[in-house]
């Protein structure tokens, strides 16, 4: 059950790995184009669908007519990859239970944009996690976990190709250990440290504005890596326009420039000036424009409202 590319590469390994994949459960195709006429199926049902896999798309997961069809597949276990919240019905279904994969190394980062939070956040590790369902999002007894690090230089992106990847070795470990009877899943509540848990909530074009007062320069940094290339963080420049942040660099200093007051040489760089030094906008776009880099962006720009 999954609807991104994160989930795709899960399915991948099941159907080349020799697995019996019984069907697939994703979202409804999604209206699209202006006239929202124009109906998109997600990447999970396009690569079911090319390899001739049952398709299921609820729009609900407790409507009778699909909890029969999934009834009639009689699955052995239920596999979930960036999916949405399933009732007990669903999930207690399979003879094996369902299992989720989930892209941050629980407890931490419940919710629903781990990899994002985790790099804002300015962590160095992250990691993948398999558990099993119950009641509560993400909060179920744990299989297995691998940790990766976070390099100071990753975007979302990055780290989210890099999960996604290893996520396709670990839903087939967890498979194996389930088939095998070696599973010995571990209560969340034995695996909290005494650290705070940072929550992973869903994340708005509200969350994603960047306020030049709210973080010092290190802070900027993660923020924009973290939301990067997408959804974007964003800010309103000087002039009104709204420009997303793709990438930056930070410059640490002691200075006395009003915090969010913005600065350029007209050729090379634009930078922010934020508490500990500037951040320098390095890969950027204005509404309606390309992205592109900084110096291609000042070539035909006048901001005569940058000192």
């Amino acid at each position: 059950m999954g609807t991104p590319d994160f989930a795709v590469e899960s399915l991948r390994r099941l159907v080349e790995g020799g697995y019996d994949v019984v069907g697939v459960v994703t979202m409804p195709d999604k209206p699209m184009g202006r006239h929202q006429d124009t109906l998109q199926p997600s990447a999970v049902k396009r690569y079911a669908v090319e390899h001739g896999l049952p398709v299921l798309q609820p729009e609900r997961l407790k409507d009778p007519e699909f909890l029969e069809q999934l009834r009639a597949l009689r699955p052995d276990v239920g596999v979930v990859v960036a999916f949405r919240m399933l009732p007990e019905v669903v999930w207690s279904m399979p003879t094996h239970g369902t299992f989720n994969l989930h892209a941050a190394l629980l407890p931490q980062y419940r919710g629903a944009a781990p990899i994002n939070w985790a790099i804002i956040n300015g962590d160095r590790e992250t990691g993948i996690t398999t558990f099993f369902l119950d009641h509560d999002i993400d909060t179920g007894r744990v299989i297995s976990q691998v940790r990766v690090p976070i390099h100071d230089d990753d975007d979302a992106e990055a780290v989210h190709d890099r999960l996604m990847m290893l996520g396709g070795d670990l839903v087939c470990q967890t498979i194996d250990a389930l088939e095998a009877g070696t599973v010995s899943a571990i209560d969340q509540s034995e695996m909290t440290t005494g650290e705070p848990l940072r929550p992973a909530p869903k994340i708005f074009k509200e969350t994603c504005e960047i306020e030049w007062g709210s973080r010092d320069v290190d802070g900027h940094y993660n923020f924009v890596r973290g939301l990067s290339p997408y959804p974007a963080a964003w800010t309103t420049m000087p002039d009104g326009r709204v420009m997303k942040v793709y990438r930056t660099e930070r410059e640490h200093a002691d200075h006395t420039e009003a915090i969010g007051s913005w600065h350029t040489d007209g050729r090379t760089y634009i930078k922010v000036a934020v508490r500990g030094g500037y951040l320098r906008l390095t890969d950027l776009q204005i509404a309606g424009k390309k992205r592109m880099p900084v110096a291609d962006f000042l070539r035909g720009a006048k901001l005569n409202f940058i000192s």
